[in-house]
């Protein structure tokens, strides 16, 4: 069976772009009744509905949202891929996920230098935790994403990108926080689950048999760096990321064991994927390091 042709699916994602065949079809200098049989012919070919119509307009079906995620994504690779064999260099769209923190204190001046050197590829970030930002990966949301260990999968190529040292802080008066055992009844203040540096932590404070009262979640560093500060309670964080922030002078900032805070951010893609903007891309994270 032939596989779908780009050609319907650039149809298709007009259809989509415009609200209806008569747009897309004076969009792409086609007749009707071609747009009307070839959007037929590819519901079809997949067994699904593709479109509903709402207030005389055609919006896509759950089937069709999900179609039109891979449609952009292969119609942006062949662009891409038709660019650089022209002129030899990275362009189009890279799509890449990180962490909040690496977004935060790596990746400035990191992005920079690849941009200078591939100024015709634009990228965007998308942040979230390790283990959503590895569903994105799985899910073609993202064509590679920086994450923190620990992760385990064996279905994505990694290329160590960043050494992160972690910390715990606290807040300024803290002074009664000598040890692990201090921490009994405290609240944790981190990301959702998911976030490889609160999984780091509440398995040492399990090590160390140590149970928080309670997990305050909150979505940036900003935030849980102020919670701390205002006393609301405990913290990991990477040490860069307090320098990114300017926040070191207000809170307290205890070591942890160098088992536990020597951690490394990688940059990890689905096993055979490739594209010249991803490759140009590692090639960087080695003159990096």
């Amino acid at each position: 069976m032939r596989n779908i042709d780009l050609d319907s699916l650039q149809i298709f994602k007009a259809v989509v772009d415009f609200g209806g065949v008569t747009k897309a079809a004076a969009h792409l200098n086609r007749v009707q009744s071609n747009i009307t049989t070839r959007v037929k012919n590819l519901e079809e070919r997949l067994g699904v509905t593709l479109f509903q119509r709402q207030g005389g307009k055609l919006v896509p079906s759950p089937e069709g949202r999900l179609l039109l995620g891979y449609a952009e994504r292969l119609l942006r690779l062949s662009t891409e891929a038709e660019a650089a064999l022209r002129c030899g260099t990275p362009r189009g769209i890279l799509r890449i996920g990180t962490l909040e923190s690496t977004a935060a204190a790596r990746l400035p001046p990191f992005l920079s230098r690849y941009h200078q050197r591939y100024p015709d590829v634009k990228i965007e970030l998308v942040t979230g935790t390790t283990t959503a930002l590895i569903n994105r990966v799985h899910r073609y949301d993202v064509e590679a994403a920086f994450i923190s260990e620990p992760f385990h999968d064996a279905e994505l190529e990694t290329q160590e990108g960043f050494s992160e040292a972690l910390v715990l802080i606290a807040p300024k008066k803290a002074e009664q926080i000598k040890s692990a055992k201090h921490l009994q009844q405290c609240t944790v203040i981190a990301f959702a689950t998911g976030c490889s540096y609160r999984r780091i932590l509440e398995d040492w404070l399990t090590t160390c048999e140590v149970v928080p009262e309670r997990v305050l979640e909150l979505a940036s560093y900003h935030a849980i760096v102020a919670c701390v500060a205002a006393g609301s309670g405990i913290a990991i964080v990477p040490r860069s990321v307090l320098q990114a922030v300017h926040a070191e002078s207000q809170v307290k900032i205890l070591p942890l064991p160098p088992k536990v805070a020597r951690v490394r951010t990688h940059l990890v893609w689905r096993i055979g994927h490739h594209s010249v903007a991803l490759d140009a891309l590692c090639d960087e994270l080695r003159r990096k390091r």
